[in-house]
């Protein structure tokens, strides 16, 4: 509508309420034009841009009041998926564990609803070592919760914890050797200046006896080292050498000692065995030996026999039992100073080479530290592997 600016005043005052309806109806009418215009190029400029996946062409000002509904997928585009949960083996399993008299664990299986619903994702375990990312994680099929604490327990695919947990090697049939260090966990210093010192070929055994034992476990798994659970045992001349209140003895019945081992094994996680503290009588005993060795063997661990009492049966029970064994061959530190241990691993070598491996002992003192920290450096210029000693033991299922 246009405006007389000849008109006189009076005349043009008349007609402003009439101009004014005019102009807020062409306003209307305009913007309804320009919001159509608008859908249509955005829908144009969506339709045409690199990350759409089909071209399709402008909406018609017709349907121009659509464009806020939900639009179904182009025809070229996938519907998104639905997101994958990590799920263990057992997931979707009830399982049930039954103790017999003759001390065989049987164990039902049935099914029950996963936790998440949708598509799981059940990720392969290695058979043996673990990622080092996760290494200070314990694999929740291998535990099972006692009163004692977690307990360490063969998985249900047949996958031992001394697998699990055991360090990778090179395969290499040369001179292997094996290192134990034991003692952890008693001295804060000492294990502190033990896990900065030793390399990570050095297999780790704490006792149990120890304080914060589940941190400096982590610690020393994620430096990449295998470690072992020191057992304290009745030495011959107890109890003038005294192992500790929760010592396994000859004179307890096997349900004592057996809950003694427990609370022994519920202290910390990711360990490939177990490994004596003292216990040179315990060792001889067959009557008290015998429950140990086969909770042992149903558990999936090797045990470790620290070779000082030549009365030990403990390899004769490990065969009847199926466990994994070893003995060391030599204790290191016997004598306490750098040079004499600096001999000791020499000799320690020198059977490696003569019977292709060896087993080596000592306690995280400072001498016994600095000097294995220091033969190892050069171990293998000379062809030696170091390596966890669950490499070396005796597996009855693979011979």
């Amino acid at each position: 509508m246009a405006t007389d600016l000849n008109a006189p005043l009076g005349q043009n005052r008349k007609e402003r309420p009439a101009r004014k309806r005019d102009l807020r109806r062409d306003l209307r009418h305009c913007g309804l034009s320009l919001g159509a215009l608008a859908v249509i190029g955005l829908s144009a400029w969506s339709a045409l841009s690199p990350g759409h996946q089909t071209r399709s062409p402008a909406m018609p000002a017709a349907t121009a009041t659509l464009a806020t509904e939900p639009a179904p997928p182009s025809e070229g585009k996938k519907a998104r998926p639905e997101a994958l949960h990590r799920s263990g083996a057992l997931a979707g399993a009830h399982v049930e564990a039954v103790l017999t008299d003759d001390g065989a664990t049987v164990r039902k299986y049935t099914p029950r609803a996963r936790e998440t619903g949708g598509p799981a994702l059940i990720g392969v375990e290695p058979t043996r070592g673990q990622d080092p990312r996760m290494a200070a994680l314990p694999n929740e099929s291998l535990l099972e919760d006692r009163p004692e604490g977690r307990l360490p327990v063969i998985g249900p695919d047949g996958l031992r914890p001394m697998e699990q947990y055991a360090r990778p090697w090179s395969g290499a049939r040369g001179t292997r050797i094996a290192i134990v260090v034991g003692g952890l966990g008693l001295s804060q210093t000492g294990t502190q200046r033990a896990l900065r010192a030793l390399p990570p070929e050095v297999t780790l055994a704490f006792a149990a006896a120890g304080n914060s034992l589940q941190r400096w476990m982590q610690e020393a798994r994620r430096n990449g080292h295998e470690i072992l659970l020191q057992v304290p045992m009745e030495p011959f001349d107890y109890p003038n050498n005294d192992p500790g209140p929760h010592a396994l003895r000859v004179s307890s019945d096997a349900g004592k000692n057996l809950a003694e081992l427990h609370r022994s094994m519920g202290q910390i996680t990711n360990y490939t065995g177990v490994m004596n503290y003292l216990g040179g009588r315990f060792l001889s005993d067959s009557d008290a030996l015998e429950p140990v060795m086969r909770d042992l063997g149903k558990r999936g661990l090797l045990f470790l026999d620290d070779g000082t009492s030549t009365q030990s049966l403990s390899g004769t029970l490990a065969g009847a039992f199926d466990v994994p064994h070893g003995f060391a061959d030599l204790v290191l530190d016997g004598e306490l100073s750098r040079n004499a241990i600096l001999r000791r691993l020499d000799e320690l070598e020198r059977i490696a080479r003569r019977n292709g491996t060896a087993i080596g002992v000592a306690s995280a003192f400072d001498e016994s530290v600095a000097a294995i920290a220091e033969w190892i450096e050069e171990a293998g210029g000379r062809g030696i592997e170091v390596v966890g000693v669950a490499a070396l033991v005796k597996d009855p299922k693979q011979n």
